[in-house]
C-alpha cells in the first residue's frame, strides 16, 4: 500500500511540476507587460491548487493517523486511553495546517478583486 502512495504522490508530483512549470515561466512575461489580468489569473491557479493540495494531503495524514492509532487499539485494547489523546493532538495540527493553506488561499484571492 505505501509503495502504491508512492507511486500515485510522485505521479502527482511530475503532474503539477509539469503543467506548472510554463505558467511559471510565463508569470515572469506577464509581469513585464504589465498584464494585470494575467496575474490575477496566476493568483486565482495559485490560491485552487494550494487548497486541492492541501485537502488532498490532510485527508491522507489523517486517514493514516486514524488508521494506525485504531491498528494499535486493536492490537492492545489496554493502551486505548494512551494512544486517543496522542492521536486527537496530531489530528488537530495536521487539521490547523490545512486551516493555515485556507487562510493563505483567502488572502491571495483577495488581491484578485
Amino acid at each position: 500500500m505505501a509503495g502504491k502512495l508512492r507511486k500515485v504522490s510522485a505521479g502527482l508530483m511530475v503532474f503539477l511540476v509539469t503543467t506548472l512549470a510554463p505558467m511559471i515561466a510565463l508569470a515572469g512575461e506577464a509581469v513585464q507587460q504589465d498584464n494585470e489580468w494575467s496575474m490575477k489569473m496566476y493568483l486565482a491557479i495559485a490560491s485552487g491548487f494550494g487548497i486541492a493540495l492541501a485537502a488532498f494531503g490532510g485527508a491522507i495524514a489523517q486517514g493514516r493517523a486514524a488508521a494506525a492509532a485504531l491498528e494499535g487499539i486493536a492490537r492492545n485494547p489496554g493502551a486505548s486511553g494512551k494512544i486517543l489523546t496522542p492521536m486527537i493532538l496530531a489530528l488537530a495540527l495536521i487539521e490547523s495546517l490545512v486551516i493555515y493553506t485556507l487562510i493563505i488561499a483567502f488572502v491571495l484571492s483577495g488581491k484578485i478583486g
